[in-house]
């Protein structure tokens, strides 16, 4: 028996061409050249003319130098320009990096000079906060190209070399582009939001984002033209890579500056929404709108939540008047989410408390990941799928991260002994659904964002009159969680809440900030080292 007779083939162009997602614009541009793509109030483009405007983006940035390893960024609300770069900018061979709009210039310094932005997207109305980031760079190198929406100013204050418009117009609409030679070369950076005291650089491959949507077709149940609304940031995750998902669908992507309850059911009425994502806080936002903003609608609409698990109430409620909503999970780091509460049909008898009970749960593998554990963290052992041992979510797949981008000793923790550690407390239950319970690390998440606990301690501490701080998370009604502070002062020191906020205000950006401080003296271990969990029982 001759056991090598299947090892004698070689790879070929013809039999195995690299993975990536800027495959499905291309095909989508060809047999759906004038299907919707994008739109954003009175800017409409087909998928044939957004195929035109990633060609015409890659191959100016091409004429500029930009090409293979460099950084490309990207400072914008959901509009079609950031669809745009989420294909334009990996056309040219170069990486792909948005960034958190929320992020106050310090933050954003760090992340342009950390990954080595040779070029940068700004959306003039969030530019205030880009021009002090830019001005700490000293880079006169640096491109700057403004994104100039007259939807949302008639006015808008250019600060680049040229608008986003003019700088397509240099490019060639029929460039030829590559794919990527490998497809294990990055596609996207994407920064973790501070949970520590930097930002992490967790590098994407074109492999991963690939796979990432096509799995969220599989397991959504994507059909043909899907109508879209861009409520999750496309800087987060690059929106859960939905905008590759939607390419590969040719679905209509419905973009948005801001969010409101309105906004969305006025979208819902015009362009028949039948999918969106978005934290717990869009879905109260929803299911408390008043009478006034609310449309009635005679379609399902599907909504996939994620940031924070989401209470069984807000999913009775949000049920009963139209939406379907599935939970998922997952970190920067698995490119979104990775695991999804899908739901079982043999549940489809039980009563609204007993099916939103389970739909409050994390839940299993989506199909594009491998493998998923909850273990003991003393261990390394699997806890019981009893539904109540916690223990720390471990996961395996293809839609990883490469790494954190120039920090070995990050990723090599990470990825210790095969896995990918998310520092998420979890409980198995016995049929393999996960439901995430706490957090290893202190991270609060804020309305879909995660706030470092550790950053704002240490804003903190260099009030005068601090002497000891804390923060911990506080459940709050319309974010789902907010930073709480503890404060002990300096002795013969003084100071109010309203100042300690103040401060903060100064010194973070809006969303970081504690929305309560509370003065105390600290409990503490024998050591000195503050006991949180004491702290949070006093909430």
């Amino acid at each position: 028996m001759d056991e090598n007779k299947y090892e004698c083939f070689d790879r070929n162009a013809a039999n195995f061409v690299p993975l990536s997602p800027l495959s499905f614009l291309k095909r989508t541009a060809l047999i759906f050249p004038d299907k919707p793509a994008t739109v954003y109030g009175t800017r409409h483009y087909s998928w044939g003319q957004v195929y035109e405007r990633c060609r015409r983006l890659a191959s100016a940035l091409n004429a500029r130098g930009i090409g293979k390893g460099d950084t490309v960024s990207i400072i914008s609300a959901n509009m079609p320009e950031m669809v745009e770069a989420h294909f334009g900018i990996p056309m040219s061979g170069a990486v792909l990096n948005t960034i958190n709009t929320r992020l106050e210039a310090e933050t954003i310094a760090y992340i342009l000079e950390h990954g080595e932005a040779r070029a940068v997207i700004i959306d003039a109305e969030l530019s205030p906060e880009g021009v002090k980031a830019i001005a700490q760079l000293n880079n006169p190198d640096l491109l700057v190209i403004d994104i100039l929406d007259t939807q949302a100013n008639e006015n808008p204050k250019a600060i680049g070399e040229m608008g986003y418009e003019a700088f397509l117009a240099t490019g060639d609409p029929n460039a030829v582009w590559d794919m990527p030679g490998d497809e294990w070369d990055a596609i996207a950076l994407n920064y973790t939001s501070g949970t520590t005291n930097k930002p992490k650089g967790v590098v994407y491959h074109h492999r991963g984002a690939y796979l990432m949507a096509i799995g969220t077709i599989s397991d959504w149940s994507l059909p043909s033209h899907p109508k879209y609304l861009a409520i999750v940031p496309m800087f987060h995750c690059n929106g859960w890579c939905h905008s590759w998902s939607m390419a590969a669908v040719a679905g209509t992507i419905i973009c948005t500056r801001v969010v409101t309850a309105k906004i969305i059911y006025d979208a819902i009425d015009n362009y028949k929404i039948s999918h969106f994502g978005g934290a717990p806080i869009v879905l109260g936002m929803i299911l408390n709108a008043p009478e006034e903003d609310r449309k009635a609608f005679d379609h399902p609409i599907e909504v996939f939540t994620a940031g924070a698990p989401p209470p069984a109430a807000i999913l009775e409620g949000i049920e009963r008047i139209g939406f379907n909503v599935t939970q998922v999970y997952g970190l920067t780091e698995t490119y979104g989410h990775t695991l999804m509460c899908a739901w079982n049909s043999d549940w489809d008898g039980l009563d609204t408390s007993a099916r939103s009970e389970i739909k409050a749960r994390t839940g299993a593998l989506m199909v594009m990941m491998e493998d998923m554990r909850v273990v003991d963290t003393d261990t390394m052992t699997d806890v019981p799928a009893d539904g109540e041992t916690i223990g720390e979510i471990l996961m395996r797949g293809n839609t990883t991260m490469k790494g954190y981008l120039k920090n070995e000793a990050a990723t090599d923790e990470a990825f210790e002994g095969g896995w990918f550690h998310t520092g998420d407390l979890a409980v198995m239950h016995p049929n393999g659904y996960a439901q995430v319970k706490d957090r290893l690390k202190d991270i609060i998440i804020s309305g879909g964002e995660n706030i470092s606990s550790v950053e704002i301690e240490g804003t903190l501490h260099r009030h005068a009159a601090v002497s000891l701080a804390a923060v911990v998370a506080k459940a709050d009604e319309k974010w789902g969680e907010v930073p709480c502070a503890f404060v002990e002062l300096k002795e013969g020191a003084s100071a109010t809440e309203q100042e300690i906020i103040d401060f903060c205000r100064a010194n973070l950006a809006g969303f970081k900030r504690p929305k309560q401080v509370i003065f105390c003296e600290l409990p503490k271990t024998a050591t000195g080292k503050i006991q949180k969990f004491e702290l949070r029982k006093l909430l």
